[in-house]
């Protein structure tokens, strides 16, 4: 992969450094015109980021379609690239991604490593199990089963140091990796994000076979992650982002991709309001 600085000319005569990469090496220099934006996302999460055959969906897709359009980019110019929630940071760093929609908790942790706009959405961690179990109505009830969550994970951390003593943690790179570990057997339970498990429940392989316990245990405040401390950037996606709520696109995505899964947005939180950039 060929990476380089690509300079994009801004509003009255202002202008903004993204770092850019090209697929398959190649990839010029230029203007917003001529060059790529390249975002990384979740390839197997139903309703969120998605690969399927050669396109791409879900609400973290839709969004940034809609954020990149607004910095100049459509069509075959916004590229996709996936990055497992443990790249992340490390794919913004290194200039393979110019800006990440991966169900991307926003964490003071992270901040120390990349920057954020946003949040543009609000979920919170639970649990996801098989639909006959009863026993399992939160982490408080998993002592001494296997719990299997994503390295790198919000929701991982989060078992590590509050339920360590108690639960055995079953790490993968990719949720679905554990989904198909609790429909083995492997394990007793998944968790992440509600929206993701409500996701992963309602497809139809799963139905009947999986549910969502239901009772959240986090926030988790979705960002938009960019280079560290590039507030030019940040205030440009969080303009995006307040105009795709105001225009009533935002709404449009969470109904069309949120919506056949059951989930209920909780709407005294969602929409959320973008954080103000921090310049560290």
């Amino acid at each position: 992969m060929n990476i380089s600085k690509k300079i994009i000319a801004g509003t009255a005569g202002s202008v903004l450094a993204l770092t850019m990469a090209s697929c398959g090496g190649g990839g010029g220099a230029g203007s917003a015109t001529g060059d790529t934006l390249t975002i990384g996302i979740k390839y197997d999460q139903p309703g969120l980021g998605q690969k399927v055959g050669e396109d791409f969906k879900g609400l973290d897709v839709d969004v940034a379609r809609y954020v990149a359009k607004e910095l100049g980019f459509e069509g075959d110019k916004v590229i996709f690239k996936e990055t497992p929630s443990a790249q992340r940071e490390t794919a913004i760093q290194g200039g393979q991604v110019a800006l990440i929609f991966a169900t991307y908790s926003i964490t003071d942790a992270r901040k120390e490593k990349v920057s954020f706009a946003g949040p543009y959405f609000i979920a919170g961690q639970d649990l996801l199990v098989a639909a006959d179990n009863t026993a399992i109505t939160g982490p408080e009830t998993m002592n001494g089963k296997t719990l299997c969550s994503v390295t790198g994970s919000t929701p991982a951390e989060k078992i590590k140091k509050e339920y360590a003593t108690t639960v055995k943690l079953f790490e993968q790179d990719t949720y679905s990796k554990c989904v198909e570990a609790l429909l083995g057997g492997t394990v007793d339970a998944v968790t992440t994000d509600n929206v993701i498990l409500a996701g992963f429940a309602a497809q139809p392989q799963y139905t009947g076979k999986l549910k969502v316990v239901g009772k959240p245990f986090s926030t988790e405040r979705y960002g938009v992650g960019l280079k560290k401390g590039d507030t030019e950037l940040c205030g440009k996606v969080n303009s995006a982002l307040e105009k795709m709520v105001s225009d009533g696109s935002w709404q449009k995505a969470v109904e069309a991709n949120v919506g056949p899964s059951g989930f209920k947005v909780d709407t005294s939180t969602n929409p959320p309001k973008p954080d103000p950039c921090a310049a560290a």
